[in-house]
């Protein structure tokens, strides 16, 4: 491999010494000496360089992002076999639903469905969001991994108005 970094031009001067003016890169002699051919290859090289570079680069995102995907796709799988694993739909008699991020127990005689509207209790933030009362929420899940303590959802919610 021939080494590019310290070059000089190289070609005979008026007084038929060599040119002393130093060249980088693609370029195969100083300005002066250059010749039409000699900036043609030297434009060539660096066109051919830098398509390179970039192909290259665009080819190395394309497979990192690639393998970003599948492994964010294996990890959603993984999760989704420990969910099934652990995911309970009743508790002590009663069906279990999640109500955004939190699990609720609800004690009726029809089973809820996802996107049902309920009634969950008032509890500190939503009496300071909402005022007193119940909130109206949606189920946005069947069945939990949580197994901590249970609120009890207070009913299913009106029909909406729209």
């Amino acid at each position: 491999m021939i080494d590019h970094s310290d070059r000089t031009c190289g070609r005979p001067t008026r007084s038929g010494s060599p040119c002393k003016i130093r060249v980088s890169g693609s370029d195969v002699a100083c300005g002066t000496h250059a010749t039409e051919q000699d900036k043609a290859v030297a434009e060539a090289h660096r066109s051919g360089w830098s398509e390179g570079y970039r192909s290259g680069s665009e080819s190395s995102a394309s497979l990192s992002k690639s393998r970003i995907e599948r492994l964010e796709q294996r990890v959603k799988d993984l999760e989704e076999q420990l969910d099934g694993a652990h995911r309970v739909y009743e508790v002590g008699g009663h069906q279990v639903v999640e109500v955004g991020r939190y699990t609720y127990r609800w004690r009726g005689s029809r089973p809820l469905a996802v996107g049902d509207r309920v009634l969950l209790p008032e509890n500190y933030v939503s009496r300071m969001k909402n005022g007193p009362g119940p909130t109206t929420a949606v189920v946005t899940k069947l069945g939990t991994t949580y197994r901590g303590p249970l609120s009890d959802i207070v009913g299913r919610a009106p029909a909406a108005e729209g």
